[in-house]
């Protein structure tokens, strides 16, 4: 999906100087061009998360993001610190066996190279925070005052555009959508840091890219998302936008890819996710779901998500939300089946206030 709580307040504050363009069907991907910036869309993001482990099995789980927010489009002469698109950047390292979660956070502008997209030099940053391509893949590096990430992601399968004619509809109506793309199979290895000792891990990541002009509508409260990863080779993405009456939008969807790469779009009628279980966050008070069943007939599939880790709410400057590791095991078309993955929870903290 991924309309991100973080940019919640940069929204509600922005300027709209000039039209932004609105993401509309029969868009025209490509790559590696659509891998990097589009200022004219008023946001985007680039988003990591992924499942590690130590050769004895030690378990982590990873978040790196990217956000763009378009603030002033006015044409004028500019100097360097003129902002026309704020920059902030979330990492988050979940100690999986520790019990431990550790986050942070940064507010950037473009000015003096200080953060930004460039396809010619293969990257995306915030300060010394970094996304870069090259030929062996891309290479995600992030230091905190806590912990440290440093890993090498190498892609099994294609890109995966989600919704259909090019567009992942949100709502009713045209350029309520945004253009949303995924690779949803990264091989990932490298080191992490956590309080200065160095664990040399490897697992899978996931890369979200979305770019889009409208925000939330204002019967929508939230969205729940998923990522899953099955030991199958295959991939399962579900997101579902809540109402403010508590009932599951009709623009709710997902994404089925099966281990050659091919994808299917599923509609909200394919697919079920019910709440089990909460966690009460005792610093904002929010009840996060930590427990789901998920279910697609049409896929085979019955599944059980939890995560061993239940504080992976990031609270800071901007709105609070839960990003976490997870864990699923499953039968897929009446076989077992186990999977890693990430769920995002918003809106529970509190309203989602997104620019018009």
């Amino acid at each position: 999906m991924k309309s991100r709580a973080a940019l919640a307040l940069l929204m509600s504050a922005s300027v709209f100087a000039a039209p932004y363009r609105l993401a509309l069907p029969g868009y025209r991907y490509e790559f590696p061009r659509d891998h990097f910036n589009h200022p004219e869309y008023q946001t985007e993001w680039w988003y990591y998360t992924g499942n590690l482990r130590t050769a004895d099995g030690k378990r982590f789980g990873f978040e790196l993001t990217f956000f763009r927010h378009g603030v002033d489009r006015e044409e004028r002469t500019k100097n360097v610190w003129d902002v026309s698109d704020a920059w902030l950047a979330h990492a988050a390292l979940s100690d999986i066996d520790g019990g431990h979660f550790y986050h942070t956070e940064r507010l950037n502008r473009a000015g003096a190279g200080l953060a930004g997209s460039d396809e010619t030099k293969a990257r995306v940053w915030n300060g010394n925070w970094q996304a870069r391509w090259d030929a062996s893949g891309q290479q995600l590096q992030a230091l905190a005052e806590k912990f440290r990430i440093d890993l090498t992601l190498r892609s099994e399968k294609a890109p995966v555009i989600h919704g259909t004619n090019g567009i992942s509809q949100k709502a009713e109506g045209e350029g309520r959508a945004s253009h949303y793309v995924s690779l949803t199979r990264l091989p990932a290895k490298g080191t992490i840091e956590v309080d200065g000792k160095p664990y040399a891990v490897a697992g899978l990541a996931w890369m979200d890219h979305e770019f889009f002009t409208h925000q939330l509508e204002p019967t929508q409260s939230g969205w729940d998302w998923f990522s899953l990863q099955f030991d199958d080779g295959s991939e399962l993405m579900l997101f579902r936008l809540r109402r403010k009456d508590g009932t599951a939008d009709p623009y709710s969807a997902g994404t089925y890819v099966d281990a050659k790469g091919r994808s299917r779009h599923l509609t909200v009628s394919e697919f079920s996710l019910t709440p089990g279980n909460t966690w009460t966050s005792a610093e904002t008070g929010a009840h996060y779901p930590i427990a789901w069943k998920v279910t697609a007939p049409s896929l085979g599939l019955d599944a059980a998500v939890s995560t061993r880790l239940k504080q992976q709410e990031l609270t800071g400057k901007t709105m609070a939300y839960w990003e976490g590791a997870i864990e699923v095991t499953a039968k897929k078309e009446g076989r077992s089946v186990k999977a890693v993955g990430y769920l995002e929870m918003t809106g529970y903290s509190g309203p989602v206030m997104m620019g018009d």
